[in-house]
């Protein structure tokens, strides 16, 4: 035990013992859900920031391929940059910048950089009408919201009870989820037909604002305000989590599984636009179809969490993620097709991709059972995947789609998946395809038992 600056004693933050946390009582009101009471306030800025982020995810591209004048494949390369930004700072977000700098700076350095070149593409480069302008500040702004978001993850990881910690990370990825994109997607359909979609880009600015301003003035929980492992020099932080991808093959395994995870999902909701479009769907009606995929997502994620704690996490993943998403992904092509400008035909279709796509929530835990003593390095090679998804899904749709059009691409997608189902088998643990290991589930959170019973995350964002 520690003493707090009140004077009270803490129990020693798991992440950094150094710093001690505030207590959690299980018991108390306001936990039971699994919502750290002190950090309620990040959840409330989270929400808010990815609202404000997820405004552009249904026209975006078609914005940049119809609006500026610029190609599909054009739009895909804008977006394909900002993925690969994306993917650096969901890398050190979550591990290096939160361990040295503390989760509240890389919060504020993530919001700090979404406004200023969020309002440099906007103010400069949209207006000129250059394609190499709205590349660079658009790209650049790819930094921002992974180290807002994936900073606040990793504060939740140092503060919440062992005893609550699953439940506390599945609420930050249902608000990240439900800001990115649905909520942000309703807010488009709400406010573009009086403001235009370059006016409402000016109004997304607003919220993310707002969000930001709600964690750094509201949100006052301690641990967050200095590093998370202040004395682990930077070159030994990164040798070590590429060292553990060599040293633990199911992690460097699970990594590629969660890099196709959700790559299909990027480049479909940058290159699905135009497929509909063609189809006869307006501007509305794609939006509402991305609300039924991402509705789905949210509803499944709580089946397949359960199946994965009480089933098999590696055969959720497999059976779910893999096939049922592999199928999802092709209906998205053949239905429309063939039912032609039929909205509830291309809703079932989007709905049943958008529940494969909750088919991985098992995986985290999974990775973990791998190095449960490793925790921040593990977290680091998952968020490293997500990020790189944003960048590989749309590099996919721009080599692809010129020359075999949508339904190529999604084959090439449902063959990622399939691939998927096969290695989500591979990643075996105790108790769950390997025999259980004696002695587990104490209750440190050091044993497989504990890592594989932290399911709960949601993997849409």
């Amino acid at each position: 035990m520690s003493v707090g600056a009140s004077g009270g004693t803490h129990p020693v933050n798991p992440v950094n013992p150094v710093n001690p946390v505030n207590p959690v009582n299980p018991a108390a009101p306001g936990n039971r859900l699994g919502i750290p009471r002190p950090l309620a306030w990040g959840y409330a800025g989270v929400l808010l920031f990815m609202i404000g982020d997820g405004v552009e995810t249904s026209y975006l591209s078609k914005y940049f391929g119809t609006d500026l004048g610029f190609s599909a494949t054009g739009a895909g390369a804008i977006i394909t940059v900002y993925g690969v930004t994306a993917a650096i700072a969901s890398f050190l977000g979550a591990g290096l910048l939160s361990d040295r700098w503390g989760p509240r700076r890389v919060m504020a350095a993530g919001a700090a950089v979404w406004a200023v070149f969020h309002v440099l593409m906007l103010a400069v480069a949209v207006p000129s009408g250059s394609y190499w302008l709205v590349m660079v500040t658009y790209g650049l702004r790819g930094f921002g919201y992974p180290l807002f978001a994936y900073g606040f993850l990793s504060w939740i990881m140092a503060v919440a009870s062992p005893h609550h910690r699953s439940k506390a990370v599945g609420w930050f990825w249902f608000c990240y989820s439900a800001g990115y994109p649905i909520i942000g997607s309703f807010l488009f359909a709400a406010v573009t037909p009086t403001l235009g979609f370059y006016r409402t880009l000016w109004f997304s600015l607003a919220v993310t604002v707002a969000g930001s301003l709600v964690v750094l003035l509201l949100l006052k929980e301690r641990t967050g305000f200095t590093g998370l492992a202040p004395g682990r020099g930077a070159r030994a932080e990164l040798a070590g989590t590429f060292r553990l991808l060599a040293e633990k093959p199911k992690i460097g395994i699970s990594l590629v599984i969660r890099l196709i995870n959700t790559t299909p999902s990027f480049g479909m909701w940058v290159f699905m636009p135009f497929f509909v479009r063609d189809l006869g769907f307006g501007d509305g009606e794609w939006n509402t179809l991305l609300v039924v995929m991402m509705t789905a997502n949210l509803g499944a994620l709580l089946v397949f969490g359960v199946l994965g704690d009480n089933w098999s996490g590696r055969k959720t993943c497999a059976l779910f993620g893999g096939v049922l998403g592999a199928v999802g992904c092709l209906l998205c092509s053949y239905l429309p097709a063939a039912a032609g400008h039929n909205f509830p035909v291309a809703a079932v279709a989007v709905a049943v991709y958008g529940a494969g796509l909750a088919g991985y929530v098992p995986l985290p835990a999974m990775m973990v059972a791998q190095a449960p003593g490793r925790r921040g390095q593990v977290m680091g090679v998952y968020t490293l995947g997500a990020g790189l998804s944003v960048a590989v899904g749309p590099l996919i749709g721009t080599l692809s789609y010129g020359s075999f059009g949508f339904r190529g691409l999604v084959w090439i997608y449902a063959a990622l998946l399939l691939l998927n189902a096969v290695l989500c088998l591979c990643v075996t643990s105790p108790g769950d395809g390997l025999p259980a290991e004696s002695g587990t589930g104490n209750g440190t959170g050091n044993g497989p038992e504990t890592a594989r019973n932290s399911t709960g995350v949601p993997t849409s964002g």
